[in-house]
């Protein structure tokens, strides 16, 4: 393999159907070439790869060999796994199944170690890796005795990444996503959970969080003030997923409707004109309870392509995205993360696939390039 960038700027690959590992790899070699050859044709290219719980259990240590022949002949590593969705993540309803097993469960807890087990056999020398994973769970169902079942869930990944780093000199993060509806959805309540955790003192440096751009703008987060709250807590940002949200003002149910799909979740934060946030799990929930008033502004959990400002009367937080840049460190992970392609309405989609992940990395490029970008 030649050099490591400096600066890591890949796509997570559950944009890729496939929750088998036969599935998952067939995908890799399909897609990743092509978009190594568009955006680091003489560096090596970093892969975000999601791997669901059935494929890192296929992942023989025969099929382990064969895919880190594959990086190596194709200069990709991986620095970076999705071990959010434990289950399967296209084509069927997913919604709040996305979370299950939840961080009270064990299933989840050794789920993440597979992962961590496999992705530090993955890592070049000297990189620090990270797992992104569920944010504890959904909001509403968790008792003071479910959280100390998290607590010892969490305490026991942490304790295998501690090994894992003293054992095989494989640091790795895990990183909680704050996502809207769940128990860590806004940049102060990730501040609290972290300070409740009470960890010791040689685990706090193996948890942080993955920050997705389009889970805290539609928030109505400011990237500024939420980095400067984390920093200020001493929590780690171990990756950012850069992601844009739909963004809507007063909207009329024909705007809406294009994006009520079946499968993911769409939870929706409208902010009225006195400033006033209304939370919303689902955007058929948000269209039938909330009026549709003059001066409201709509954000939806849709990933959107990251490069569109706005498609007709929709409009985007692509904003967010370019605010956030600048203030970011040079050696951070970034991840673009549209992994809605396929229920995408058609005027947000640009060609194929691999097209539009090529154009999306090319808009992030040009971003950092920029002289407001980061260095």
């Amino acid at each position: 393999m030649s050099k490591i960038p400096g600066r890591l700027i890949t796509y997570c690959s559950n944009i890729h159907p496939g929750d088998s590992w036969a599935e998952t790899f067939t995908a890799l070699q399909q897609h990743v070439p092509a978009v190594k050859a568009a955006v680091s044709p003489e560096r090596p290219f970093p892969i975000g790869l999601r791997l669901s719980q059935r494929a890192a259990v296929e992942l023989t240590t025969g099929e382990d060999r064969r895919f880190t022949d594959w990086l190596r002949e194709n200069d990709c590593f991986v620095p970076t796994v999705n071990g959010f969705p434990y289950g399967s993540f296209h084509g069927q309803r997913v919604k709040e199944q996305v979370y299950l097993p939840d961080w009270r469960r064990p299933e989840r807890a050794a789920y993440t170690i597979r992962l961590a087990d496999l992705l530090a056999g993955w890592l070049p020398e000297g990189m620090t890796g990270s797992i992104s994973t569920v944010p504890i769970g959904l909001k509403g169902n968790f008792s003071d005795q479910d959280l100390t079942a998290v607590r010892q869930q969490l305490v026991a990944v942490l304790s295998h990444l501690q090994a894992l780093r003293r054992d095989r000199g494989a640091p790795i993060v895990l990183a909680l996503e704050p996502e809207p509806g769940c128990l860590l959805e806004t940049t102060d309540e990730v501040c609290e959970f972290f300070a409740a955790l009470n960890l010791p003192p040689d685990l706090r440096d193996l948890i942080g969080v993955c920050y997705d751009c389009c889970h805290q703008a539609v928030e109505f987060e400011t990237p500024a003030a939420s980095l400067a709250r984390l920093a200020d807590a001493g929590i780690r940002v171990a990756k950012v997923q850069v992601s844009s949200a739909l963004r809507l003002l007063a909207p009329t149910p024909a705007a809406l409707k294009p994006f009520d799909e079946p499968c993911y979740l769409h939870q929706v934060v409208v902010r009225s004109r006195n400033g006033d946030l209304s939370r919303y799990l689902d955007l058929p929930e948000a269209v039938a309870r909330h009026p549709l008033a003059a001066g409201d502004e709509w954000r939806c959990h849709f990933h959107v392509p990251i490069f569109v400002a706005a498609a007709g009367e929709h409009g985007t937080t692509r904003s967010f995205i370019e605010e956030i840049l600048p203030l970011l460190p040079p050696a951070l992970l970034l991840e673009v993360e549209t992994y809605t392609w396929e229920v995408l309405p058609p005027e947000l989609r640009s060609g194929s696939v691999p097209a539009s992940i090529i154009r999306e990395l090319h808009w992030l490029e040009a971003q950092l390039d920029a002289p407001h970008g980061r260095p």
